[in-house]
């Protein structure tokens, strides 16, 4: 089973304020767990996301580059 982290614990892995992880559950936009009025967040659920929304690099080629004369 994997470590349910809190609100706090999210923000700091993610390096946000809490008010962001807050909305990430709001909009459900996150995965969570409901602990009596409790939230809790799956340490897979926070990989997840963070994967989900990663952009990955445009490589460039030399040739891609144009010279303007």
């Amino acid at each position: 089973m994997d470590r349910l982290l809190t609100v706090d614990e999210v923000a700091e892995h993610l390096g946000t304020g809490v008010r962001f992880t807050r909305r990430l559950v709001e909009e459900r936009r996150i995965t969570f767990v409901k602990v009596g009025r409790h939230v809790r967040i799956p340490e897979r659920a926070v990989e997840a996301f963070v994967l989900e929304h990663t952009v990955e690099p445009v490589v460039l080629r030399r040739t891609d580059l144009r010279r303007v004369a």
